[in-house]
């Protein structure tokens, strides 16, 4: 059986880990949001493609779901002794990972090429795909909720013309007091520096409309015996996958299993609930089937959301996603290839 799975950077690692047990590992690919990649200084920063790797190695520190276990911070430290701030506390063994990629992307390597060879390097057997070899960010719109909104634009905004956006496109921030000044952040400016303090307005994928997916990728989900999106945050780790045409266009000819990140009312873990919120879904598991019901085939769904079934147009299937230890994930894994097995 060959699965391809649709990856951000935690809920989704969590049940490859399950999946890796009980499939062969040269039968899984996955494709890994890139929306959040981003520079730190010199170094450039893929911070879900490397929680992947680092998941198939058994590298993975499982308290962060970011880095390498057991890892030190000798460099970080002495560069914030030299007051240097990387807002990014980066372990020594995983900054080593992230100056190969520094190095081989300005010398002119795709980032396909270069997770390729990193993935032969690290003994995986799997696939391992970046969502495209072109440059793809995720923005998010916002109203900024401290009161030195002048400095907060001139520093998180990344240019001018960002600096300058003076917009009220919709009634949602027509209606806000302060609609005339919103800032458009960086993920890592938003999640990591603000801790997801603003007003979210929007989500934007910048330059999905250009970008092409990997032509393996795409001829793996074609061999795929079906496409796994895992329990990743819908908006901004499965969206920016999704607003590839190419992967959106490939997954329309394939049974696709979904499952949902949200547990009752709020997200397992992450931001997911209020980016939900700002793109108008409901945060539960009706609206993560609205936002995926033109792909999706069969969602899985936690069991203490089975009275919601008959409110999601699709296949249905009630199990424990909340995968605390490894025999929930082992267990969520061998419930979706049974659903699969039983179609």
């Amino acid at each position: 059986m060959k699965v391809t799975v649709l990856s951000g950077g935690t809920g989704t690692p969590k049940l490859i880990q399950g999946l890796k047990n009980i499939l062969h590992e040269e039968d899984i690919s996955v494709i890994v949001n890139t929306g959040e990649d981003t520079w730190v200084g010199d170094l450039y920063i893929s911070p879900d493609v490397d929680t992947v790797l680092y998941t198939f190695s058994d590298l993975i520190n499982e308290e962060t779901w970011y880095g390498i276990k057991n890892d030190t911070f000798h460099c970080h430290e002495q560069l914030k002794k030299l007051e240097y701030d990387e807002f990014l506390r980066i372990g020594d063994r995983d900054r080593a990972l992230k100056m190969h990629k520094t190095h081989l992307i300005k010398n002119g390597y795709k980032l396909s090429e270069i997770i390729e060879m990193e993935r032969k390097l690290l003994g995986i057997k799997a696939k391992i795909y970046p969502m495209t070899d072109d440059h793809v960010e995720t923005k998010i719109l916002a109203l900024d909720k401290s009161e030195d909104k002048q400095k907060s634009q001139s520093d998180f905004c990344s240019s001018p013309i960002e600096q300058n956006l003076q917009f009220c496109s919709s009634p949602i921030e027509q209606n806000l007091q302060f609609c005339s000044s919103p800032i458009l952040l960086k993920f890592h400016d938003f999640w990591i520096k603000r801790r997801g303090n603003v007003n979210v307005l929007d989500v934007i994928y910048e330059n999905s409309n250009y970008a092409g997916a990997v032509e393996a990728a795409l001829n793996d989900i074609e061999n795929s015996d079906f496409v796994l999106i895992g329990p990743s945050n819908p908006i901004t780790s499965i969206g920016p996958i999704l607003s590839i045409k190419d992967i959106k266009k490939a997954l329309m000819d394939k049974t696709v299993f979904v499952v949902s990140p949200i547990v009752g009312e709020s997200a397992i873990s992450g931001p997911a609930g209020m980016l939900m919120n700002a793109k108008g879904y409901d945060v539960d598991v009706v609206g993560v089937y609205e936002f995926y019901k033109d792909i999706v085939d069969t969602m899985i769904i936690d069991n203490i959301d089975k009275n919601k079934k008959d409110r999601i147009g699709c296949e249905v299937i009630t199990t424990n996603t909340i995968m605390k230890g490894l025999n929930d994930k082992v267990n969520l894994a061998k419930d979706i290839i049974k659903c699969f097995d039983e179609i």
